[in-house]
């Protein structure tokens, strides 16, 4: 018999929210369940779960929803680093690339193809940006098959959501490098 699947929160401020879900998504496919993670408004191409996904497919895959970055195989290989242009957020945030939209039909894909674990990273941003309508979410997350945990992730997650959820976590910082003008760290922050 499946155990029963949950609905899981990682919010707040603080820096590691994608993290958490990320070590969770990998413990399961680690034990051959199927998981995934859906990143909402995030196309840089050069993150460091990116390189972990590599590392244990088929049993994990993660999929970016956003604009790409013009330098991202240069990032990738570690020749250089992002200059800040904004052009990423900029992009992200147009309602006519439908980034956010795309995601969750397929996150939604994903659930019907069997999905043990899903996470929604950053999903919270798509819907305070206007992005993402907050009850396709609900939705989503309401219409799961019992067995399947859905980790969602971001800043200010919305109360209706935070009312699904089985275990929510707020991440903040209490001293972090980039508070002290480090900028983010290869194999660190990305």
């Amino acid at each position: 018999m499946a155990e029963a699947g949950q609905v899981l929160i990682f919010t707040g401020d603080g820096k590691g929210k994608t993290t958490a879900a990320l070590g969770l998504a990998i413990t399961a496919a680690a034990k051959g369940q199927q998981a995934a993670m859906v990143q909402f408004l995030k196309g840089g191409g050069y993150s460091g779960e990116l390189f972990a996904q590599e590392l244990i497919a088929p049993y994990f895959i993660i999929r970016q929803f956003g604009y790409g970055c013009h330098l991202s195989e240069t990032i990738r290989s570690g020749k250089a680093t992002c200059n800040h242009c904004g052009e990423c957020f900029r992009q992200n945030r147009e309602p006519g690339r439908d980034y956010a939209g795309q995601a969750l039909t397929y996150a939604a894909e994903l659930l019907r193809q069997g999905t043990e674990l899903l996470v929604l990273d950053e999903v919270s941003h798509a819907i305070h940006r206007g992005l993402l309508p907050l009850e396709k979410v609900v939705d989503l997350v309401g219409g799961r098959l019992p067995q399947v945990t859905i980790i969602l992730t971001g800043r200010n997650m919305p109360e209706r959501l935070l009312t699904l959820a089985d275990q929510i976590t707020e991440c903040f910082s209490v001293k972090h490098p980039i508070e002290q003008g480090i900028d983010a760290r290869r194999g660190s922050e990305y």
